[in-house]
């Protein structure tokens, strides 16, 4: 399909908004794909919080290199380009898993502007999501601070026990009188 100059000016426009808007982008390469298994990668793209879309590659190339960003490896074949606005391990591990289909592989990717083998793109999605990691961090930070709370607090605990241990013997003791 032809598209026309000014077509093709709003398509790297809007490929640039979304590269600009994006904390990383991942490129599957597609084959025999029938609607079930778009919809379906699309939802789950959503899902992680980001955005897919075919891209025709040299409107894609030249948004690249528009935005300052050197993409070593030409831009081949058909392209699916997914946009991670929230979480990019999670649309990491969305695309890595469309690639156990026969319909899908992995081109390449970007991480805050710079460019991802298919290798790292695995090992990210293999990270696990960020609200567990901010929960292991908030942990491991959290654990020091809870032990200096209780070192603390222990001799007036230790403390309170004798005065309440020695309250309770000069209630039992009988008055002498």
């Amino acid at each position: 399909m032809a598209f026309t100059k000014q077509e093709k000016e709003k398509i790297i426009s809007k490929y640039e908004k979304w590269l600009s808007n994006s904390n990383a982008m991942f490129m599957l390469e597609f084959s025999n794909m029938n609607m079930k298994t778009i919809d379906e990668l699309r939802k789950n793209v959503r899902e992680a919080g980001g955005e897919a879309h075919v891209v025709k590659n040299t409107l894609i190339s030249i948004a690249l290199k528009n935005a300052g960003i050197e993409f070593n490896k030409p831009l081949e074949g058909t392209s699916l380009v997914g946009f991670a606005f929230e979480d990019p391990p999670a649309l990491a591990k969305v695309f890595s898993e469309a690639t156990k289909a026969d319909s899908f592989s992995l081109k390449g990717g970007l991480l805050d502007k710079k460019e991802l083998s298919v290798e790292e793109i695995k090992a990210l999605a293999e990270l696990p999501p960020l609200s567990v990691m901010q929960a292991m961090l908030l942990g491991t930070i959290m654990a020091p601070a809870s032990k200096l709370v209780r070192t603390i607090a222990e001799p007036a605990r230790g403390l309170a026990a004798v005065v309440k241990a020695f309250s309770e013997k000069e209630e039992a003791a009988p008055v002498a009188g």
